[in-house]
């Protein structure tokens, strides 16, 4: 399995499966109810205390999904006055969140400072100024460059968005993601639950004042059901572990690494990867879809991307290795790779679409 975003091999930990189904004997399998009826349990607000304390943060709020953290956060934060910074590679889930929000969005060049800091500079009528970034994106498998990105962002005044759902429990010395890697603050951080932390659902790191006013503002937690408990408890358990097992991610990190070293020495072009998310771009869809039914014919699932997830003309293999994979494993994958790959799979384009 090399698609899946069960990045440190959690979701079929003994120690995160027991602590699900305690939960499910204990408080039922579903929460039955949004959180401002009758659906707010003692086990919400344990994970939001115990995510804020390992984002560092004052507080935090759980959604029930990514897409919904990040509709709930634009659409309440950002009206017609204001206007969003996102990069062009940004998540679907965000440039949805940028229309639903009513705000101009301008659109930057890609991890392009000087791009986004002459956009800033053109918008300062605006009454608010919002910046938004993926911290690994998630098809490319590269990193925002924050330690540039967000001073810019601080020298025009903007408030900073972070969508870190491939960097929480993973980058950063403390496995607390892009930001921490990077050594930069970020006011709003978005965290996944459904990746590293081997569950379902997503966390806004923020102030108390802030997470007050989404539960209020945001319709995408209001008007939805609550976090059934036993993905409260299973992601209870791997930030736990998470945080006493670092070796995890250690591992994680040296198998796509050398995924990447592989790749690259049979001719795949990874593009600019450097994270545990490892793309071999072929370029044409029907070649990119022929290679990953023929390496499932010989035992790996590395999916196939099209367009419109990426941009027309670099349709890819997008591997995602796991903690639990050995090097053996990883040898076995690029050894496989390596006799598939043909003369006519070279790359046709890796140039991005704007």
């Amino acid at each position: 399995m090399m698609a899946s975003s069960n990045y440190l091999d959690l979701a079929g930990d003994p120690r995160v499966v027991g602590a699900a189904a305690e939960a499910g004997e204990t408080c039922g399998t579903a929460a039955a109810g949004s959180r401002l009826i009758n659906g707010n349990l003692s086990l919400h607000e344990s994970l939001e205390t115990e995510l804020a304390a390992f984002a560092g943060s004052e507080s935090s709020l759980l959604f029930s999904s990514g897409y919904l953290a990040n509709l709930g956060v634009l659409t309440s934060l950002c009206g017609p006055d204001d206007v969003i910074l996102s990069d062009e590679l940004n998540h679907a889930s965000i440039i949805d969140g940028c229309r639903l929000s009513g705000a101009r969005t301008r659109v930057f060049r890609h991890n392009d400072t000087d791009d986004l800091a002459q956009a800033l500079g053109q918008e300062q009528r605006s009454r608010r100024r919002v910046v938004v970034l993926d911290g690994v994106f998630s098809m490319d498998g590269d990193v925002a460059p924050l330690r540039d990105l967000v001073p810019v962002a601080r020298e025009h005044g903007a408030l900073v968005i972070l969508d870190d759902a491939h960097g929480i429990g993973i980058l950063g010395a403390g496995g607390r993601g892009t930001a921490e890697q990077e050594q930069v603050a970020v006011d709003i951080l978005i965290g996944n639950l459904g990746k590293a932390l081997a569950s379902f659902g997503a966390f806004v790191a923020c102030s108390k004042q802030l997470r007050s006013y989404l539960i209020n503002t945001a319709r995408s937690f209001i008007f939805t059901c609550a976090l059934p408990p036993p993905a409260v408890a299973a992601a209870r358990e791997a930030l736990r572990i998470i945080q006493q097992e670092p070796f995890r991610a250690q591992a994680l990190l040296q198998r796509a690494s050398q995924l990447r070293a592989g790749l690259r020495a049979a001719g795949y072009d990874t593009g600019r990867s450097t994270s545990h998310i490892v793309p071999a771009i072929i370029g044409d869809n029907q070649r990119a879809m022929d290679l990953a039914s023929a390496a499932l014919d010989q035992g790996v699932f590395a999916h196939a991307v099209r367009y419109p997830s990426v941009p027309r003309g670099s349709a890819r293999i997008r591997f995602t290795p796991s903690a639990g994979h050995t090097a053996n494993e990883i040898a076995t994958v690029i050894d496989i790779f390596t006799r598939l790959r043909t003369p006519e799979q070279t790359t046709l384009s890796t140039r991005r679409a704007r």
